[in-house]
């Protein structure tokens, strides 16, 4: 059986006052720091629609690598540096869930 791609899915929840500053870091920094480790062959980013906004505006980033050895990798020897600039940077301005998923298929 071929490895399916994996999805890493980060769910973010951030708060309104530093929205539009964070998704500048996001996607002028941070994401292309998680695309350097070369780790991913894809990100994109999201804005989840028709959900409660009252404490936040919520978003999903998704990595698609190859397999899992490769989220393993990144997860082993990136996440946890990348993780702590991001903490460190929002503190207290955001919740944040990780997911794994294989993809299916494409269409």
């Amino acid at each position: 059986m071929a490895d399916n791609n994996i999805l890493y899915n980060v769910t973010i929840k951030i708060d309104h006052k530093v929205e539009e500053e964070w998704l500048m870091w996001m996607k002028e920094e941070h994401i292309p720091s998680v695309m350097a480790t070369q780790c991913f062959i894809e990100s994109k980013i999201n804005k989840l629609l028709l959900v409660p906004d009252d404490d936040g505006v919520m978003y999903t980033i998704q990595y698609e690598c190859e397999n899992m050895r490769k989220l393993q990798e990144y997860q082993g020897s990136h996440a946890p540096k990348l993780q702590k600039e991001h903490q460190d940077r929002y503190k207290d301005k955001f919740v944040a869930f990780r997911s794994v998923m294989e993809v299916q298929a494409k269409y």
